[in-house]
């Protein structure tokens, strides 16, 4: 009964789905181009060879535009570089570039602006072949978040579409991570499936990717009435849902579940970066369960050999046995591939494999990444790795013999000679002092005094040295704030560029903050030194301390003399009290006679 409701059914999901498309058809938008500035619209676009054609899509409202391309069709065996549709964040094709479908993309494309406005540019090549586009926009509020997907991580669990099992709202994204653990796959299976019926589910559509992400691995994108099932290749998996304006049915419920997978799923793999060098270790029990030994490994540079121990070791210098080197805005990534293959034989059946190493040179973060693609393998680890820098004060501008006395004691405005070195053994690196500030404490807190500021000399005795290979320097007098504080810190940031850049920031020397905001370098850190102090407080310590023990002894000499001056006062009173007892002894004899005295008797 329920195969005779479906039979029945289909003819008119079928002529809603046809009558939608001729409403599509009836729009009457231009063939190559337009501005469009309706809350939503559906485009169906058909373009031939050596077009370029640009659609501009702009409102006054404080929204924001989703742009989805749920059918495509470019001519057969075009290049992304020859034919595809580029979109841009903004009113024209010079606003940044949000993304680009072509004859390769792996998915459903869904762009999203950021602002209220969003241009595409289609570009075809010579080929005489029609292609067809169906693209539908709506602008929406992003501050009103869909009620639906979210993050799913139990071994199974179920999903449903919004309002399910009544009709599913419209102008709905939803999207699913499913995540279960490690060495697993996922199984995914539709119990109950119905969405708008159209041949290319240009309307309403549920698109499965393998993977965390909408943008590659498209697995399978359908609609109708169907109870569709899906596998992934590891433990991570994709589900979107995508309606439009008209013709809402039940949606779905689905129900998934994780199955282990045998052998080794992630690859036993280490990386480590340093300053000067880049190591990489494999497993051999992983190489054996694919295979191979190590016998079969190589460098980009054959001729650097690994160390076999417990393991395979590769560790050799940055700037070696092939590796590249790449800017990426602010960092400097460092690649080599360890290849393995068979050997000796005409014929194999073994997969190629790669292992593809970067040390990604950024400031304090680490990260590691490794993925398989489903075809030959391609292990990517990505570790970030950090510069080793130093700075020190030297005893002349010659800077061959450094101090090494701390603290470092200067007379006031005697020149000081700072150098800060990088550790590396990439020679086609540059060092630039940006900025350096001097503080009492050695926190830096809010007393700070600018020496240099974006490459200018903020202070009139800097003189700092044009940049030479890993080294930075720069000059200035010992400042007066010292006669305030008992000791001064150093702090400058470095900035790290590639000396094959053409104007880079470390050759521009003193710039503007207006043009610092573009400026580009490829790393960022910063470095202390310290603390400096006066002469006079190292000869006020040591005069203090000869100070203490002549005092002392000065004390003891000055208690003995007292001494001895108070015995000599003493005896002299002595002597006075004595004769003046006896001059007044005479003058009484001279002056009167003495009496006998009669005796009792």
């Amino acid at each position: 009964m329920q195969a005779l409701t479906q039979f029945l059914l289909l003819p008119l999901f079928a002529a809603l789905a046809l009558a939608e498309d001729n409403s599509v058809q009836s729009t009457g938008v231009p063939r190559c181009g337009a501005s469009l500035h309706e809350l939503n619209k559906v485009l169906r676009i058909e373009l031939n060879a050596n077009a370029n054609c640009v659609w501009q899509i702009q409102r006054n409202a404080n929204q924001t535009i989703r742009l989805i391309f749920s059918h495509f069709k470019f001519a057969p065996s075009s290049s992304c570089e020859t034919e595809s549709i580029k979109v841009y964040d903004g009113p024209s094709t010079n606003s940044p570039l949000l993304g680009q479908v072509c004859n390769d993309t792996d998915a459903v494309p869904v762009l999203q602006s950021s602002t209220n406005s969003l241009t595409f540019l289609v570009t075809t090549n010579s080929v005489a072949f029609t292609r067809n586009f169906f693209v539908f926009y709506y602008f929406f509020s992003p501050e009103a978040t869909e009620n639906c997907g979210g993050q799913l991580t139990g071994s199974n669990g179920t999903l449903t579409s919004p309002n399910y099992p009544a009709p599913y709202p419209e102008f709905m994204y939803c999207v699913w991570h499913i995540q279960t653990a490690k060495n697993s796959k996922i199984n995914l299976q539709f119990q109950d499936f119905f969405l708008e019926l159209d041949q290319n589910c240009r309307f309403d559509f549920t698109a499965v990717y393998d993977g965390l992400t909408t943008n590659t691995g498209l697995i399978g994108k359908v609609c109708g009435r169907a109870q569709p099932k899906f596998e992934s290749s590891s433990n991570v998996m994709t589900v979107v849902l995508s309606t439009d304006y008209a013709n809402s049915y039940r949606g779905f419920s689905a129900q998934y579940t994780s199955v282990p997978l045998p052998g080794p799923v992630e690859p036993d793999t280490l990386l480590t970066c340093s300053s000067d060098s880049m190591k990489i270790v494999l497993s051999k029990s992983y190489l054996a369960s694919l295979g191979y030994n190590e016998t079969h490994l190589q460098l980009n540079d054959p001729s650097c050999s690994p160390v076999i121990t417990e393991s395979v070791i590769f560790s050799f210098p940055l700037a070696s046995c092939g590796t590249t080197k790449k800017d990426e805005g602010h960092s400097i990534t460092y690649t080599n591939i360890v290849s393995l293959s068979a050997t000796g034989n005409i014929i194999t059946r073994q997969k190629s494999i790669q292992i593809i190493a970067k040390c990604k040179m950024e400031n304090n973060s680490t990260l590691e990444v490794i993925y398989i693609t489903k075809n030959n393998i391609i292990q990517n680890t990505t570790a970030v790795g950090r510069y080793k820098v130093s700075m020190s004060f030297y005893d002349s501008d010659s800077f061959s013999k450094p101090v090494h006395q701390s603290p470092y004691y200067v007379d006031l405005n005697q020149t000081l000679f700072a150098q800060v070195s990088l550790h590396s053994t990439d020679p086609n690196l540059l060092v630039f002092v940006d900025s350096c500030i001097a503080s009492p404490q050695p926190d830096f807190g809010s007393l700070t005094y600018d020496l240099i500021r974006s490459g200018c000399n903020k202070d009139d005795t800097v003189v700092t040295y044009p940049p030479l290979e890993h080294y930075g320097r720069f000059k200035f007098n010992a400042f007066r704030f010292l006669r305030s504080f008992a000791s001064v810190y150093l702090q400058c940031d470095i900035l790290i560029c590639d000396s094959k850049t053409t104007n880079s920031r470390c050759t521009e020397g003193c710039i503007s903050r207006q043009k610092r905001a573009i400026s580009s370098y490829m790393w960022k850190t910063n470095t202390v030194v310290g603390p400096i102090r006066l002469k006079r407080d190292l000869r006020s310590a040591d005069h203090s301390e000869s100070f203490t023990k002549a005092d002392a002894e000065e004390t003891l000499n000055l208690q003995q003399y007292s001494f001895y001056t108070l015995s000599f006062v003493a005896l002299i009173s002595n002597i006075i009290i004595v004769g003046t007892v006896i001059l007044k002894y005479h003058k009484h004899q001279a002056g009167y006679s003495y009496q006998k005295i009669q005796s009792s008797y």
